[in-house]
């Protein structure tokens, strides 16, 4: 059952930039227009500031700079309001913490939102940059019950599915760089991370993690990421609003997800792949262990392996996992 503070921040939001007054308020929830300025005075302690008007009602003037989990949950729309969400101040992981609660029985779908990580980390084991300076680091859990052939897309899929919600949200143009990292010029914004358990023949346990750089300021980030990290807010020249990005993001992940399940994700993954894809058409190396090969990106299969064509010609390598660097054109 959704709380009185949720409830009020939903009501106000339907109504922006109107007011709600307060006799609607204690309608909707049943309760006196005392209890309901008391709850109001809970939410101004968490950093939201209301304008109120007499016979008009109240409004919103100032939302928290950070993550707030009821204003995020205030956002959700249809199906997404029954995706439940913890937000954490910290933890080691969020991957971790969604594989800890999945072990424990927990009901999925659910995701694992961590205002800093302690021991965040990506592809290959690396470590990722996790400081509480206004990014997001979130891991959704599933129960997906499909064989594992049917995983080898799903990081990719759910990749394009970011890069159009953050080119829709920011009115900008991110690329994906296969297979987990996005990209604006070169730079990475973000990075993901799908990790499984399986059961004989069907994956049980299911975690997409994300890390995105929503609000970092150009000069927060440590001196050897600083030419090759960026944010959102960088990019776009203007701070994110991150409970209503956090909110848009778990509703495309739900649909997405949906999608891959029942298979309807087939009739536009190349489309969306090919319109984001940074690698085709340019020169790569991809390293496999102590093996190198260089050529050039053709895009990926219907796999979702990586195709490269040898410089020289021929017929393209697939290549399902490695290390992929852009090389400088001769």
């Amino acid at each position: 059952m959704p709380s009185t503070e949720l409830v009020i921040l939903r009501e106000l939001l339907a109504r922006e930039p109107g007011f709600v007054s307060g006799a609607v308020l204690a309608s909707k929830l049943g309760l006196s227009r005392v209890a309901i300025w008391q709850h109001m005075e809970k939410l101004r302690e968490q950093g939201f500031a209301f304008e109120a008007a007499r016979a008009r009602g109240y409004r919103i003037t100032r939302r928290p700079a950070g993550l707030h989990a009821t204003f995020i949950a205030a956002h959700l729309k249809g199906r997404a309001r029954d995706f439940p969400l913890t937000l954490l101040e910290e933890v080691d992981s969020t991957n971790d913490e969604a594989a800890r609660q999945l072990s424990t029985g927990r009901t999925a779908p659910f995701v694992i939102i961590a205002r800093r990580q302690t021991r965040g980390r990506g592809r290959l084991g690396r470590t990722w940059h996790s400081e509480a300076n206004g990014n997001l680091y979130a891991s959704f859990a599933f129960r997906p019950q499909l064989p594992p052939a049917r995983m080898p897309t799903f990081t990719l899929w759910m990749g394009v599915n970011i890069c159009e919600l953050i080119a829709n949200f920011c009115r900008t143009a991110p690329g994906i760089k296969w297979p987990n990292d996005i990209l604006f010029d070169g730079r990475k914004a973000g990075g993901m991370l799908t990790e499984a358990r399986v059961d004989a023949d069907q994956i049980r346990d299911l975690v997409f993690g994300l890390g995105l750089n929503l609000n970092s300021p150009a000069g927060s980030w440590p001196s050897d990421l600083a030419r090759r990290a960026i944010s959102l807010a960088e990019q776009t020249a203007e701070p994110l609003d991150p409970n209503r990005f956090t909110a848009a993001l778990i509703g495309r992940v739900r649909i997405a997800y949906e999608q891959f399940i029942e298979g309807s994700h087939r009739d536009s993954f190349a489309d969306l792949w090919n319109r984001h894809d940074v690698l085709r058409g340019k020169p790569v190396t991809v390293l496999q262990g102590p093996k190198r090969f260089s050529g050039v990106a053709a895009g990926v299969d219907d796999a979702g392996s990586l195709l490269v064509r040898p410089a020289g010609g021929g017929r393209p390598h697939r290549f399902h996992a490695g290390e992929v660097t852009l090389e400088k054109a001769s």
